[in-house]
């Protein structure tokens, strides 16, 4: 009851206003220290607490649903997540991407120069907004902060979505994504790192959004590209 209060209000009640709650709507008293207790040991925090906020992050791991079956039946059953850095001269920017496992296509992005939850956040609710998924989808990701906190877990539920975590340490587990991003800086990184994150930023603009989806031939799709993938399997 103490974690459906604090998620029915999205981590706004502490101790004290969850006891009022238990007492009013479920005729139980229970004592503030012991509500406390049941929260720390769910790792649930209130926003604005004292506690810092990342003490809870590593208490929302999910099971491995994927196992290392990098194989979907249709678009959007399984999408895969994860950050990567492009270096540049006037400091780093961070990229967060999203795959669609069955074609490949990348759905959702956002770019900062910033690791907070908000980036991998932001691509997420990019991608649904674009994709509009049926509830069920799956979102496997690594265990990664971001992705372990209570805002990102808030946002899965919030769409429906069902989280898979990679098991820590294994990067075999989000094996996707390893290969996006080593394409990806292969094919689009100089040799040298970018002058200005304004130059990379513009470089991983056209690689994501005119050239990826719609001109790169995938070998795991008979050389197709992502989007004729896609219109041919919807319209057969």
């Amino acid at each position: 009851m103490v974690k459906e209060i604090f998620l029915e209000h999205k981590g706004r009640y502490g101790a004290r206003r969850i006891q009022f709650i238990l007492k009013r709507k479920h005729q139980l008293q229970i004592s503030r220290r012991r509500i406390g207790r049941l929260l720390h040991k769910q790792g649930l925090y209130p926003r604005g607490t004292r506690r810092k906020y990342r003490k809870s992050i590593s208490s929302i791991i999910h099971p491995n649903l994927v196992n290392q079956e990098f194989e979907a039946k249709k678009s959007n059953q399984i999408w895969f997540g994860d950050i990567t850095y492009i270096p540049t001269q006037e400091g780093m920017l961070y990229c967060s991407v999203y795959i669609d496992c069955y074609t490949r296509k990348l759905v959702g992005y956002s770019i900062k120069t910033h690791m907070r939850d908000s980036l991998v956040i932001e691509s997420l609710e990019a991608a649904i907004q674009k994709e509009n998924p049926k509830a069920g989808l799956i979102i496997h990701t690594d265990c990664g902060s971001q992705y372990t906190g209570y805002r990102f877990y808030e946002a899965i539920n919030e769409n429906r979505c069902v989280h898979s975590h990679s098991r820590k340490g294994n990067p075999y587990d989000n094996a996707l994504m390893e290969s996006f991003y080593r394409s990806f800086k292969r094919e689009v990184f100089p040799e040298k790192r970018y002058q200005t994150r304004a130059q990379a930023l513009l470089e991983t603009l056209d690689y994501f959004e005119s050239y990826y989806n719609e001109k790169r031939i995938h070998s795991s799709l008979n050389y197709q590209t992502p989007n004729d993938f896609a219109r041919f399997t919807n319209s057969a």
